[in-house]
């Protein structure tokens, strides 16, 4: 019994490093992807856009060839329709560039 009050304790003592889920992103609501804009439109959309954007923009401008996987929107469209489906909106990144560099420009406010 011993072991579980001090569990119990431990779990406590972290409760400050929570972090409440921001009200103005698409993950505090409770929509699918494809309720985002990310169906099968999408899908096509971003095989042809990968097809003829393979490279990663982040890696080329650093002096690498990475093959990209994600279709990146360069300013975050937060549901705008318009600015998802503009062209002009997207990069091609690979999965690291996008999982790292992508999301701290974003955390810091860059992206």
């Amino acid at each position: 019994m011993g072991r579980l009050k001090t569990l119990g304790s431990r779990v406590q003592t972290q409760a400050d490093r929570l972090t409440a889920i921001n009200t103005n992103s698409w993950r505090a609501t409770k929509e699918t992807s494809a309720q985002r804009g990310y169906g099968y439109k999408w899908q096509k959309a971003r095989e042809i856009w990968l097809r003829d954007h393979p490279l990663c923009a982040y890696c080329e401008r650093n002096g690498r060839v990475t093959a990209g996987t994600v279709v990146d929107h360069i300013n975050a469209h937060r549901g705008d329709m318009a600015l998802f489906w503009d062209r002009s909106n997207w990069q091609t990144l690979c999965k690291p560039c996008h999982d790292s560099v992508k999301q701290a420009e974003e955390a810091s406010g860059r992206g």
